[in-house]
C-alpha cells in the first residue's frame, strides 16, 4: 500500500448535503471528486438527479457527471474499472482524491469490489419481464422479499430493473443476491476514510420534500415529459421519473404524482442508509453541526501522524 495516497469516500442519503461536503473537501486538499451517483452519470437525466449546479462544478473537478447515456448499460462493474483508474491519475498529482454519492453498490465497488455475478440462464431475465409486465411491481417486491428479505431491506424496490436482477441470480443460482456481496475485499493500494452524512430523520425527511418542489419548479415535468420515449431504459426505471410517467399515462393526477416522488424518494434514503449502517468503517457526522474538515483531517493524521 501506498501510505501517502487517501480516498475519502463521503457518503449518505439523497438530499443529506453530500455535494456540498465534497466540494468542501476537495477545495481544501486541492483535489477532485469522484461522482459516485449512479443516476447522474446520464447526461439526459439533470433535474430529476440533483446534479451538481454549474457553480459547483466550477468550485471543485467532478468526474462521470454526464459521462454516459441512458442508452448504455453501465454497471457498478464498469464504474470500478474506470474509477479506479481515474483515481490513480488523480493520485498523480496529489495525495488525495474524494469519492461522493449514495449508490452503495457503486461506493463499495470502488472501495471492496465484489464478486462476479454469475450469467443468468437463458430465459429468466424474459420469464420475469413477463410477470412484470402481467403482474406489476408489487409482484416481484413480494417475490424478492420471499427469496432473499436482506436485500430486500436495502435495495430500491420501486426500480422494477433492480428487482428483477436480483431475482434472475436467484433463480439462475439458488442463492440469494446478497451472498454475492460478502466476498473477500479487494485490498486497495491506497488508504480509504469514510465519512457518513446523516441527521435526525424528520429533518432528512423535510430536505428530500423541499427538493422535490425545487425539482418541479426547475423543469423536472419538461424533463420527463421528454424522456418517454425511453421510460422502458434502465436508466429511466428510477424514482422521480417512474411517478410522472403514470402521470403522463393518466394513472394519477400531478399533486398525488408528486406526493407520491417524495415518499418513495424518503422511503429510497431510508433503504441507503440501511445500507451505509452496515458499513462499520463509517465515521457519521452531522452536517449541519460538524466539521467536515476537521474530521478528515483527524482521520488522515490517524493513518499518516507525519501529515
Amino acid at each position: 500500500m501506498n501510505s501517502q495516497k487517501t480516498l475519502i469516500a463521503v457518503v449518505g442519503p439523497t438530499a443529506i448535503g453530500k455535494t456540498a461536503a465534497a466540494i468542501k473537501l476537495a477545495q481544501h486538499y486541492h483535489t477532485s471528486i469522484i461522482s459516485a451517483d449512479s443516476r447522474q452519470f446520464y447526461k439526459e437525466m439533470s433535474v430529476g438527479t440533483a446534479k451538481p449546479t454549474t457553480e459547483e462544478q466550477k468550485a471543485a473537478k467532478h468526474y462521470f457527471i454526464d459521462s454516459c447515456s441512458i442508452t448504455e448499460n453501465y454497471t457498478a462493474g464498469d464504474f470500478e474499472k474506470d474509477a479506479l483508474a481515474v483515481i490513480n491519475q488523480v493520485f498523480k498529482q496529489t495525495d488525495l482524491a474524494i469519492i461522493a454519492g449514495g449508490s452503495g453498490l457503486f461506493i463499495k465497488a470502488v472501495c471492496e469490489g465484489f464478486d462476479e455475478l454469475p450469467t443468468a440462464k437463458e430465459g429468466i431475465r424474459e420469464e420475469l419481464n413477463q410477470q412484470f409486465a402481467a403482474n406489476g411491481i408489487q409482484w416481484l417486491q413480494e417475490q424478492l422479499k420471499a427469496a432473499d428479505p436482506e436485500y430486500y431491506k436495502e435495495v430500491d424496490i420501486n426500480n422494477p430493473q433492480r428487482l428483477i436482477r436480483a431475482l434472475e441470480v436467484f433463480k439462475t443460482t439458488g442463492l440469494p443476491f446478497s451472498s454475492y456481496r460478502l466476498a473477500n475485499k479487494n485490498k486497495r493500494p491506497f488508504n480509504i476514510i469514510k465519512i457518513g452524512l446523516n441527521v435526525a430523520r424528520e429533518l432528512l425527511y423535510d430536505r428530500i420534500n423541499r427538493r422535490v418542489d425545487i425539482m418541479i419548479d426547475e423543469g423536472l415535468l419538461k424533463e420527463a415529459e421528454s424522456l418517454l420515449p425511453y421510460r422502458h431504459l434502465n436508466a429511466l426505471q428510477t424514482v422521480g421519473y417512474n411517478e410522472l410517467f403514470d402521470y403522463f399515462d393518466g394513472k394519477t393526477d400531478l399533486p398525488a404524482a408528486i406526493e407520491l416522488i417524495k415518499q418513495h424518494t424518503r422511503q429510497f434514503a431510508k433503504r441507503q442508509l440501511t445500507w451505509f449502517k452496515k458499513d462499520k468503517e463509517i465515521i457519521w457526522i452531522d452536517p449541519l453541526t460538524d466539521n467536515v474538515i476537521e474530521l478528515a483531517d483527524r482521520l488522515i493524521k490517524q493513518i499518516n501522524p507525519a501529515v
